[in-house]
């Protein structure tokens, strides 16, 4: 059924005691926060479960061509209240829960955040699976389901700590187990010959279970398919070792199986990490893509059809041994020629890179390859042979080189085509990572801006600013973003920034009163909420951040009689548990906080908060309360961002470099109302080329070099904590910290003098609402649509 009128809230009443009494075997007067959520829960999954079928039946009774969307991860977060959103239930769904007494926050509050990403690739891949929904394009996302997610963080003594994620120690309401969509993954073996056909024998081996979660579309339409695989043993127990004594051997199969769906990005700085990793990422591309071909087979029968009906995107390097898989299945299952097979998923696979650093763009070693995945080690041999031979290449260009096999060369060379994720990272990507491999394709490379979902980011994250949109321009901007340009002529309008103003003070109000109170904070909701969250890595440069709000702190204790503007740093991430000097900068970040959250003579000025385990929900809160949006990396070194454009929309100003998807926000929502800072692209290249930048910097800058000295001095705990990370910054500075701290620090001041004048700040803050349209990610599918998959919406 699709979902053509809404349901009452009586009927909503009805259908949530019924899931409470059937579903979770309840009576009113005993259920739980939990049993009440689920219930709900369960009742808004029926309401999209017919149009989700709906929805496949008329993708395959029309034929439509599919997009089959492979990522290793997919950051949903909370599915409750999007839902309930996209669905138009919010009215009827309050007076339903009004009705049976029940608290609407602290329903929504009980999910989990699914534990399924880590930052901004996995996010993107669930806001575009969203937009897809609501631009009713056929599709599926392909990922793992994660037993425990990338990591639960928390600080002890200032330092980050990793603990499992267990959101699924409690049922997921919304997703559908499918028994019969399962498949065998193998690993290790030989290879042989037979009948002059390659077969490989793996050594190990287990199976892939679907686990589908229906992704409704704005309006309840059309929904589309999240299948995540879950590890399974193909045989559940040794018996004969088990009774033989040998009881750990005898549940090898099951600890496999587990170990392979249980952590995302486990540490790869050991040999079993890496193998690991390349099991997972073989796991999630075969199970994706036998059940592709199954599908297909079934639909449209000829596999010569196989480009112009199926579009599959390749959501950075992880699921890049796609290539020779396909090539593989169609090779030794289907029996075609290589050539043929080549063609076929040359033409059927795309590739977006994500990364404009070389270290960052997977490699295996040829031995792991090899002995992990045989038969795709030949295969991939192959696949370098044959664009050798059609392109007559420079040597040092290829796949496999010094015996590694390079996976960002082996996706670019089997893909139809590869896209960046801004404009300016398109073309650094032609330039840089990809340069020789460009020379060789011209029009391989294309372009394709990220950009986030409004519903979520806007409609559900900031309802207050919603409605303020919806009375001002009408509801049209929620599925076409562009429409938010009708706002611009009320930035002059006294009465409409003031409204503005009173919606962003309630949000910070939100946010003091919940994530800040919980960390003993008292905030001013009337100071700057100056905020940086994104995962912890040194090109993202928290390190200038924290480094800036110290030599703050010792200005202000200069001189506590000042003019100053009171400021909240608030900072949110996760660093990779072997990246010991990310982890580094999170423990010096609390560290200061201790210090000058304390300090009796400048905390009302100047106050740090670092909430431990940032996630989506997480976001939802910081996002809506920020007044600066802190987008500070190196230039050059990010490929777009989407926290930058959520904050956008969200009326918070950028402090910011010319990086990634920086440059298309700066030009659209104008040089006056974006705090920019920074050398560039080109400049830094040069900068860290010069011998001794850092420190000539850092001589130069009395700030910086105070700052460092406090660090030393153990101003901020243990010095010898901090020793590798002094050194580093004063000696090698990658990442040009230093260089470009005075412009940074320069900046921030400009920006304490621009908020002092709040009718400015709520006019700047307006025009980057109004200029924020093209960053949807409607826009960015429709992209994809046209300019690369080559699909259609279906009509219903």
């Amino acid at each position: 059924m699709m979902l053509h009128t809404l349901p009452t809230a009586s009927v909503l009443r009805d259908r949530i005691l019924h899931h409470l009494t059937h579903s979770q075997g309840r009576g009113a007067e005993f259920a739980t926060t939990f049993d009440w959520r689920l219930a709900v829960s369960f009742a808004v999954r029926d309401l999209i479960a017919g149009t989700w079928v709906d929805a496949f039946r008329a993708a395959r009774d029309q034929g439509a061509k599919r997009v089959c969307y492979l990522s290793m991860e997919f950051l949903i977060g909370r599915i409750l209240d999007d839902a309930i959103i996209n669905l138009r239930l919010e009215k009827p769904m309050d007076e339903a829960l009004r009705m049976l007494g029940l608290d609407r926050q602290e329903i929504l509050d009980n999910e989990p955040d699914a534990a399924l990403g880590n930052g901004g690739l996995g996010r993107l891949a669930a806001c575009f699976m969203e937009s897809l929904s609501s631009l009713n394009c056929p599709a599926f996302g392909y990922g793992i389901r994660y037993e425990h997610g990338l990591f639960r963080q928390r600080f002890e003594g200032g330092q980050q700590v990793e603990t499992p994620e267990d959101w699924l120690n409690q049922p997921h309401p919304w997703e559908f187990v499918k028994l019969d969509y399962s498949y065998t993954i193998g690993f290790k073996g030989h290879v042989e010959t037979v009948d002059g056909r390659a077969v490989w024998h793996p050594g190990e081996s287990v199976i892939a279970r679907a686990y589908d979660t229906p992704v409704v579309g704005w309006g309840g339409h059309w929904a589309n398919t999240l299948r995540l695989w879950g590890a399974h043993p193909t045989t559940l127990l040794d018996l004969h070792r088990f009774n033989a004594g040998d009881h750990t051997a005898a549940a090898e199969p099951e600890a496999l199986a587990r170990t392979l769906s249980r952590v995302l990005y486990p540490d790869d700085t050991t040999d079993a990490g890496k193998e690991l990793r390349l099991k997972q990422e073989y796991f999630l591309t075969s199970a994706s893509l036998q059940d592709i071909l199954r599908r297909f087979l079934q639909e449209h029968g000829d596999l010569q059809r196989l480009p112009d009906k199926v579009a599959m995107q390749l959501n950075d390097t992880h699921p890049a041994i796609a290539g020779p898989e396909l090539i593989r299945l169609l090779m030794d299952d289907h029996g075609l020629p290589f050539e043929q097979a080549h063609d076929l998923a040359q033409r059927t696979l795309n590739y977006t890179n994500h990364t404009l650093m070389p270290e960052a763009l997977e490699r295996w070693s040829t031995w792991l390859m090899g002995g992990i995945l045989p038969r795709h080690m030949q295969i991939i041999q192959m696949i370098d042979d044959h664009h050798r031979a059609i392109t007559n290449r420079p040597a040092h260009v290829g796949i496999v080189q010094n015996d590694q096999v390079r996976m960002g060369e082996l996706a670019f060379i089997m893909a139809g085509r590869v896209n960046g994720v801004s404009a300016l990272h398109t073309e650094l990507v032609k330039d840089t990572v990809f340069a020789d491999l460009h020379r060789l394709h011209p029009d391989r490379i294309v372009n394709q801006t990220n950009g986030v979902t409004p519903r979520r980011w806007l409609r559900m994250a900031n309802p207050g600013l919603a409605q303020l949109l919806d009375d001002t321009i009408g509801e049209g901007w929620t599925t076409d973003l562009e429409q938010l340009r009708a706002l611009e002529p009320h930035a002059g309008d006294a009465a409409f920034r003031e409204a503005l103003g009173q919606v962003k003070r309630a949000n910070k109000v939100w946010l003091s009163n919940g994530v800040l109170a919980t960390l003993g904070i008292k905030a001013d909701p009337d100071a700057i909420f100056d905020i940086q969250v994104k995962r912890i890595h040194e090109y993202k440069r928290q390190l200038l951040n924290i480094l800036e709000a110290i030599a703050l702190w010792k200005r202000i204790h200069d001189d506590p009689n000042g003019d100053w503007t009171p400021r909240i740093k608030i900072f949110g991430g996760k660093a990779a548990p072997g990246y010991w000097l990310a982890k580094s900068v999170i423990h010096l970040i609390n560290d200061v906080a201790a210090t000058i959250n304390n300090d009796p003579v400048t905390r009302r000025y100047l106050q740090i908060a670092y909430p431990p385990n940032y996630n989506v929900s997480m976001a939802e809160d910081l996002i809506p309360a920020a007044d600066l949006s802190e987008q500070i990396s190196t230039a050059g070194k990010e490929a777009s961002g989407t926290g930058n454009m959520k904050f956008t929309l969200n009326g918070a100003l950028t402090i910011g470099t010319l990086d990634g998807a920086n440059v298309e926000i700066r030009e659209r929502v104008g040089p006056e109302n974006f705090f920019l800072f920074g050398l560039t692209a080109e400049e830094a290249t040069a900068e860290a080329a010069t011998p001794g930048h850092a420190r000539t910097a850092i001589e130069k800058s009395g700030d910086l070099r105070d700052a460092l000295h406090l660090i030393a001095e153990g101003r901020f705990g243990r010095a010898e904590s901090y020793y590798t990370l002094l050194d580093r910054t004063w000696n090698d500075d990658p990442f040009l910290v230093a260089s470009d701290f005075d412009d940074y620090f320069a900046t921030q001041r400009r920006v304490d003098a621009a908020y002092r004048d709040s009718a400015s700040w709520d006019r700047m803050a307006a025009l980057n609402i109004a200029r924020s349209g093209f960053f949807s990610s409607d826009r960015t599918i429709r992209g994809y649509m046209t300019d690369i998959w080559n699909v259609l919406p279906v009509a219903i």
